[in-house]
């Protein structure tokens, strides 16, 4: 159970709550805090006193007044009218961190929602309901307005629902599952939708399953150095102190580590090569580097998802709303092109590996990691999906932020286009994945023509991919062992069996 309070949410509790089902709660002061915003709210409204979104219309219509009458319409209005989404919806997992990351928002107490509404979003979380919610139309700024809009649209009986990837509506979806849809009071239609929870959700789920594949990826170089005959020389401990970049001298001992008394590496230190290539050589401060882009990133995202981002502010406490642009996406729409360009970088390295251990004039392998070379093709065309991954990615990591639109008649007149960061950056890991998958499977291969053993973890690396995939003596179908090398990323097969022997930093 993941208590929420609005403070001291974390990114691990996001991935927990998005994929392992996590259920959730509110903490008791939270809902305090909940009720005094929302009491504050009404008082608002009673006092006549013009308020954004509360008694006025939305974007360049704020100068229009809404009678006392119309201010719940008002409220359902805009759910309606907002609810503008196109394209494939989110995943299950997405959209379980869009509710997790609002209900934590709404927990600061700073958004005038009632408390019956928030447990309705806990309600749908708890039981498995999933809002139908497509993945393109968020500019980024007021929030993602069309994403939380289907959210909303969902909780208030008139949007539809997702069940075994159908749709529903999700009125009856909800009565099923015990659940009431809400009537929407004054400000509760805006709290609801102003916020920055889709791009946080993307965001967190990029940098969870970014900071487990860097790691996959170190281990796959270890093996491929191991394969290469690549000396350890350029991780020396001096070389690093006297360029201390935490993620380069991390990486660099990470690699000393996975390496150390290997007999393979020992076998060839008086031989005739100088110093090895850069994709080897500078391995360190290449990944390094992208591990540090994931550390700021996730900095980035640890405030975020723990802040009131919806216009205007309540501060109950002085009876006060006030206008800003918490919602502004900026900030995440920055991080994310950060990583997914960081990201797109770790593939680039990791296919300039691949093709090194396939080119028999640049390995001293056997051509293509196969021995009878011309009746196999062996791994040959691995190298040429690596390549079209890395070539999409370069395309993807291309920043949304530079741009902007104005909408509303230019009342909103810079927006982030976050989303479409959060949206690649989540794709160019998907795409790297596969990357690193295909460097383990064909760094693996290269090991075993040597037949001396290798260092601590890289040993528990080959023999763990070993007990899976076995080595390729003959062409077959290698979809399959792909599939399977991607499962050894993802679920990390290899990196837990790896840990067991040396903890990766």
């Amino acid at each position: 159970m993941v208590i929420l309070d609005g403070n001291t949410l974390k990114i691990e509790d996001v991935f927990n709550v998005a994929l392992k089902f996590e259920e959730v709660s509110l903490c008791p002061e939270a809902e305090k805090l909940i009720k005094a915003s929302s009491d504050c709210v009404e008082r608002l409204v009673k006092s006549g006193k013009t308020v954004y979104g509360i008694t006025t219309g939305f974007g360049d219509l704020a100068n229009k007044t809404i009678p006392p009458d119309e201010v719940e319409k008002l409220q359902l209005n805009l759910v309606r009218s907002h609810s503008v989404g196109v394209g494939t919806p989110f995943s299950e997992k997405v959209v379980r961190g869009i509710i997790l990351l609002r209900i934590n928002a709404l927990a600061k107490g700073y958004s005038g929602v009632r408390l019956t509404v928030i447990n309705t979003l806990i309600a749908l979380l708890n039981k498995g309901i999933y809002p139908y919610i497509p993945s393109q139309g968020s500019v980024g700024a007021s929030g993602d307005l069309a994403p939380l809009a289907h959210l909303a649209l969902a909780i208030v009986g008139e949007g539809e629902c997702l069940v075994g990837g159908k749709r529903f509506p999700s009125k009856g979806v909800m009565l099923k599952k015990g659940i009431e849809p809400v009537v929407l009071k004054a400000k509760e239609g805006l709290g609801l939708t102003n916020g920055t929870q889709a791009m946080a959700s993307l965001g967190c789920l990029s940098v969870y399953k970014a900071k487990r594949l860097i790691k996959n990826a170190q281990i796959a170089t270890a093996m491929s150095v191991e394969a290469l005959k690549g000396t350890t020389k350029a991780f020396d401990e001096r070389i690093h102190a006297l360029r201390p970049h935490a993620g380069q001298v991390t990486v660099a001992e990470n690699l000393r580590n996975l390496l150390a008394g290997s007999e393979i590496i020992s076998s060839h230190r008086d031989c005739s090569k100088v110093q090895d290539a850069y994709t080897l050589r500078c391995y360190p401060q290449v990944t390094g580097a992208v591990l540090d882009a994931i550390n700021y990133v996730e900095s980035i995202l640890s405030i975020e998802i723990n802040s009131a981002n919806d216009n205007p502010l309540i501060f109950a406490d002085q009876d006060e709303a006030i206008s800003g642009g918490n919602f502004h996406g900026e900030p995440l729409a920055l991080a994310l092109d950060y990583l997914g360009m960081a990201v797109s970088e770790l593939s680039n390295i990791s296919e300039r590996l691949i093709d090194r251990l396939v080119n028999p004039y640049k390995s001293g392998l056997p051509g293509f990691l196969t021995r009878n070379g011309g009746i196999n093709s062996g791994f040959m065309i691995v190298q040429y999906t690596a390549a079209a991954l890395v070539s999409e990615n370069k395309v993807l990591s291309h920043p949304a932020s530079v741009d902007s639109i104005p909408t509303s008649a230019g009342q909103e007149d810079h927006v982030s286009m976050g989303t479409i960061s959060c949206r690649h950056a989540l794709d160019i890991i998907d795409n790297t994945e596969n990357v690193v998958a295909i460097q383990l499977l064909t760094a693996a291969q290269g090991m075993d023509f040597w037949d001396m053993s290798p260092g601590t973890g890289t040993k528990v690396a080959r023999d763990e991919v070993r007990k899976y995939i076995s080595f390729m003596d003959e062409d077959r179908i290698l979809y399959k062992d792909m599939e399977i090398a991607r499962k050894l990323v993802d679920d990390r097969i290899v990196l837990k069996a790896v840990e067991k022997v040396i903890k990766l930093k």
